[in-house]
């Protein structure tokens, strides 16, 4: 054996795990995902954060309550008695303001803040349905890859054998040297098409732990799932529960109630602001005071002229609803697009996978045949180099078919906005 052949091997033997890797299936995958994935995590604080904003919008609603000190010395003019004397003045009081009625400000800030926290919750709906999108696509792929590495070890094999044929038949003299190299050479062949598959594998593992948000699988090995049999919608009837279920959709519609409100807030800018005023509490010169002192009051705030910031605030409020319209309208769009993509998809891999099953079958018959008959010492190397090219093709076609076509229903599951 070559030195170079003995170093491939045992490289490749060192590759292998020593233990028996744990079952992953994909709702484990799936449920692992949603549980760890930083990208969930960042969505769900932010519904937080949209909570504590709304809280914060509402308290508008409520009177506002301090308590307040003071001391102050030194010399002042009295009016009264018109001249400067020494004065010393300490106050304690508490302060009540409440705002009675501001024509749609308070209402405005509290519908956005709603409607924002809604857009919020949406939002993690979105991010967990991609999630889940790419984790199932991962661990197709990484099936697919594993199921490749195992057609081309196969391949490998069976190249070894027909290099051992060659060399018995050549050391018979049945067969000239060019049998020998021919062989040799589609055997390395094989092999560095092993190595690159394993290494397919490995990348694959690592797309799929990230997809989970760990570091590794942890020796974990995806199971193939039980596929049910699944009855393909029609291609229009595709387009319309997209557009009916899609949650980026409803996402929309929170942030278009978002810019409704904002206008309605900046139009609340025209109109005044009736409040009222309460406090009591001491006033005296010495420490601690004692003189009782209140006051209540109602405070009317007209706006007649702020430098037109009023107007520019509804013009950006009703840019920013046309805006949201208009984005609407492409997403309706984009959507439609995706789940006629999608539909289509899963229509061409089916079509695919009945063609290359009829492929594999009559190209391992064509090998087989063509092995058979170089065992016997009638066929040609190149003929049963061919055969078992050809096989290798047949089933890694159909392994991509295969593959495609559950990643292809993943990905039509999610253009009409299926949730797992």
């Amino acid at each position: 054996m070559k030195p170079v052949v003995f170093c491939l091997i045992i490289l490749f033997m060192s590759s292998m795990p020593l233990y028996a890797a744990l079952p992953l299936t994909l709702e484990e995958a799936l449920e692992t995902a949603r549980n760890n994935h930083p990208q969930v995590i960042e969505a769900l604080e932010s519904l937080h954060g949209a909570e504590a904003r709304t809280g914060l919008a509402l308290s508008n609603y409520y009177p506002q309550i301090s308590v307040a000190a003071d001391w102050s010395k030194g010399r002042s003019f009295l009016t009264a008695l018109e001249s400067i004397k020494a004065t010393e003045v300490n106050t304690a009081a508490v302060y009540l303001k409440q705002t009675i009625y501001d024509f749609g400000r308070t209402a405005g800030v509290v519908d956005a803040a709603r409607s924002t926290r809604e857009a919020a919750d949406k939002a993690v709906a979105v991010t967990r349905q991609e999630l889940a999108l790419r984790v199932r696509t991962a661990f197709y792929l990484l099936l697919a890859a594993d199921k490749q590495a195992i057609a081309v070890r196969e391949t490998v094999k069976a190249r070894e054998e027909v290099f051992r044929q060659a060399q018995e038949f050549f050391a018979q003299g049945i067969r000239a040297k060019v049998d020998v190299a021919r062989a040799e050479a589609n055997l390395f062949a094989a092999r560095t098409a092993l190595i690159r598959a394993e290494n397919n594998k490995e990348i694959a593992k690592v797309e799929l732990a990230n997809a989970l948000g760990t570091a590794s699988l942890e020796g974990r090995s995806p199971v193939e799932p039980a596929h049910v049999a699944v009855t393909l919608p029609e291609r229009s009837h595709a387009q319309q529960d997209a557009v009916k279920s899609r949650t980026e959709l409803q996402q929309m519609a929170a942030l278009k109630s978002v810019a409704d409100a904002n206008l309605k807030t900046a139009k609340g800018s025209y109109l005044p602001i009736l409040s009222g005023t309460a406090s009591a509490g001491y006033a005296d010169r010495d420490f601690f005071p004692a003189g009782n002192v209140w006051a209540v009051g109602l405070n009317l705030t007209v706006p007649l002229f702020s430098g037109f910031s009023s107007l520019e605030q509804v013009r950006e409020a009703n840019a920013n609803s046309n805006a949201i319209v208009a984005r609407q309208n492409n997403l309706k769009l984009q959507i439609g697009k995706e789940a006629e993509s999608a539909w289509l998809g899963v229509n061409e891999a089916t079509a695919r996978m009945a063609s290359t099953e009829m492929e594999v079958g009559a190209a391992n018959e064509s090998k087989a045949l063509a092995e058979g008959r170089y065992r016997e010492g009638v066929g040609s190397i190149i003929e049963v180099t061919d055969a078992q090219s050809q096989a290798l093709e047949a089933r890694t076609a159909n392994i991509q078919a295969t593959y495609d076509y559950y990643i292809a229903i993943a990905r039509l599951d999610r253009a009409v906005g299926k949730n797992l």
